[in-house]
């Protein structure tokens, strides 16, 4: 059977798992993307990882499969697993126990030659054992310096390797609440592992847990940032087939505190604009040139965000729109007033009187603001927008929603409700 729990590339199990969480599991018929035996093989490591969590249902076309994640009882984010699940070689975790054995807990120091000795003599004792020349060796230990795991120390011209030191992270419960809040909490997920399983203290009501499958993208982002770099993007387009690629300048990650979605916002030196992007449309990350123009791009998109109200900065630099509506509410509704104080974001609120109150705001995209403004619909008493296309479409619906309940008195003036 080729089907193993382990996976080599995670991006190819990101793409199913999307697919499967996000969008739903779909019938073996239904899933076109690849072949019937391929999707078998995905959705039985899905299973493997998740098992706890799915559930079926049983309808004239089939049985469906589906996640069904409970926030009030999970604390950890299972999504973390399929990080956990990586593939490797006979070869690859065979020289990793032997030189873990080599390079013990004493921290003894050994040279390169010292440790091929060591690994000869401990194979010489099996039949058909596996064999490692110096260069395998080499650069098995120079990837667990990188990772922090190997030290090396001079001794004259010879270099000297040994084990690092291992310290446990002092506080478990900052990383609970890290692993499962932060950009890239898989790495607190992988920290929590070396701890026993003691007492839980979080819980969360909004759990966004899909963003753990963009953590390989957002790792290799933050990267580029930290080094000031530009990156090629490859994204998915909205057809199949139809990914791209684009050189951008990354500059910040925005986490919409609404549903979780991550977004880059990044300058695309093509459009002489800064643009955002879905991370769990982002398919792949490729360093490039140092960008000299870093710190001015930042610097021009904090700017920007004083009159951003979520990710679209697409008026640029160009004149700002403007919204206005005013809301009237009754004594026992201050919780309405409070609401937008609380929520105004880069706007404005003004108390014309103990049952009237005013939202302004000018913002490069007012349509963000629409989906929030409809959520106070009932009580809205005027409202305008300078983008004319926008207020004639928000009005539109308005009146198409009185038709369709049947509500006669429908707005007389354009910009009264």
């Amino acid at each position: 059977m080729s089907y193993s729990e382990l996976i080599k590339n995670f991006e190819r199990i990101r793409d199913y798992m999307r697919e499967f969480y996000v969008c739903g599991f779909k019938r073996r018929e239904e899933y076109d993307h690849k072949s019937a035996r391929s999707y078998d093989d995905e959705r039985r490591r899905v299973e493997s990882w998740l098992g706890d969590y799915m559930g079926f249902r049983q309808t004239t076309e089939g049985k469906n499969v589906f996640l069904a994640i409970d926030s009030r009882l999970t604390h950890h984010n299972p999504l973390y697993k399929a990080w956990k699940a990586k593939s490797f070689t006979d070869g690859d975790i065979t020289l990793h126990f032997l030189l873990f054995d080599i390079l013990d807990a004493s921290h003894a120091l050994y040279s390169l030659n010292e440790i091929m000795e060591k690994l000869d003599a401990f194979l010489s004792d099996f039949d058909s054992a596996k064999t490692f020349d110096a260069s395998t060796v080499r650069k098995k230990l120079q990837e667990y310096i990188r990772e922090g795991l190997v030290c090396t120390k001079k001794q004259g011209k010879t270099l000297l390797y040994c084990r690092a030191e291992g310290e446990v992270p002092s506080c478990a419960d900052a990383l609970h609440f890290f692993s499962e809040t932060a950009p890239c909490g898989v790495i607190g997920s992988f920290l929590l592992d070396r701890f026993p399983r003691g007492k839980e203290y979080f819980a969360f009501k909004h759990h966004y847990i899909t963003q753990a499958l963009d953590s390989g993208i957002l790792y290799e982002i933050f990267e580029a940032m930290q080094q000031k770099r530009a990156v090629v993007l490859g994204t998915a387009g909205r057809e199949a087939g139809k990914d791209r690629k684009q050189q951008v300048v990354p500059l910040r990650i925005f986490i919409s505190v609404q549903n979780g979605r991550q977004y880059l916002m990044a300058y695309v030196p093509d459009k002489r604009h800064i643009w955002s992007f879905r991370l769990d449309r982002i398919l792949s990350v490729m360093a490039g040139e140092v960008c000299a123009e870093f710190d001015s791009l930042r610097a021009e998109l904090d700017r920007m965000q004083q009159s951003m109200w979520g990710v679209s900065a697409q008026g640029g630099g160009r004149r700002l729109e403007r919204v206005e509506f005013t809301v009237r509410h009754e004594d026992w509704e201050e919780h309405i007033y409070m609401r937008l104080l609380r929520e105004k974001r880069c706007g404005q609120v003004e108390r014309i009187d103990a049952h009237t109150s005013r939202f302004t705001a000018e913002v490069y995209d007012s349509s963000e603001l629409v989906p929030w403004i409809r959520t106070f619909i009932c009580r809205i008493t005027s409202i305008h927008f300078s983008n004319e296309a926008l207020e004639r479409r928000f009005l539109g619906d308005l009146a198409a929603m009185y038709r369709i309940y049947g509500i006669v008195e429908e707005p007389q003036e354009k910009q009264e409700i």
